[in-house]
């Protein structure tokens, strides 16, 4: 058996040994470079197809850029604009509820334009007698009458004429819905000092009640009806002449605006705590 392996070793050696001084052959080498040119045509298809990629890239990301500008600029003018028709209507609210304010106080003070007008037609006839008179004083209007005909100088007891032109007065004052009136006493600046009467506060005061307890009892509702008492500190004259001092001795019954003709002050409310 080793013979024979020799025998075969010696055979297939010359062959091993041929194939080994020859290399590969042309064929395989040929067939080495078309496969290598081939991968490197495949490389370079590659290295273009990543190239052109990579621009293409550059690209959306411009675009992606430029369009998230416009996005930004765009979200901004859209706050912008919503917030200017935010402030827009506000203004609008704001204009239309003092335009209904205003509204409302060009009613009220059509509605006391009515009324004192009514009142002037009412009292014409007494105006023109000279019992009374109309006057308007800070806004108010007031009627005015005059101390002889209601009272004997000093005294506080309503004379019958005053009772009389009270009465019409009353009728015309309770004709009038929803207003409140002040009965205001009031005198010339010559002193009085009685027991009843230590000064001119006490007379015109009690001349105000007076009235007033009688304007009452004509049907003018108590409700409606206050009394004060001004000495002589408002004089409508001066107290130089006999004339100007008959002037200031006088009883006004003065129309009060009602609470809703009045600003309102509830802002205010907290400073005064």
């Amino acid at each position: 058996m080793r013979c024979i392996g020799l025998r075969t070793l010696f055979l297939v050696l010359p062959l091993f040994l041929t194939s080994v001084a020859c290399g590969p052959s042309q064929e395989q080498l040929d067939a080495e470079l078309t496969r290598v040119r081939e991968l490197r045509a495949e490389l370079e298809a590659a290295q273009a197809e990543r190239q052109e990629l990579e621009a293409r890239l550059g690209q959306l990301q411009g675009l992606n850029q430029d369009l998230a500008d416009r996005l930004r600029a765009l979200g901004e003018n859209v706050e912008a604009l919503e917030g200017n028709r935010r402030s827009l209507e506000q203004d609008l609210a704001e204009t239309r509820r003092a335009l209904e304010e205003l509204r409302e106080r060009e009613r009220q003070a059509q509605a006391r334009l009515d009324t004192f007008r009514q009142l002037m037609r009412r009292f014409r006839a007494m105006i023109d007698s000279g019992r009374l008179r109309v006057r308007i004083v800070r806004n108010q209007m007031v009627v005015e009458l005059p101390q002889g005909i209601l009272f004997d100088a000093g005294r506080a007891s309503l004379k019958e004429e005053g009772e009389q032109t009270l009465s019409e007065v009353a009728q015309v004052l309770a004709s009038i819905p929803d207003r409140r009136f002040q009965i205001a006493g009031h005198s010339d600046n010559n002193p009085i000092r009685t027991a009843r009467f230590p000064s001119n506060w006490e007379l015109s005061a009690r001349r105000g009640v007076v009235v007033a307890r009688y304007l009452i009892e004509q049907g003018v509702s108590g409700e409606r009806i206050s009394a004060a008492g001004y000495a002589d500190t408002q004089p409508v004259a001066s107290n130089e002449t006999d004339e100007g001092r008959a002037l200031n001795r006088r009883i006004e019954i003065v129309l009060m605006p009602n609470l809703d003709e009045l600003p309102d002050l509830s802002s205010l409310e907290s400073e005064t705590r």
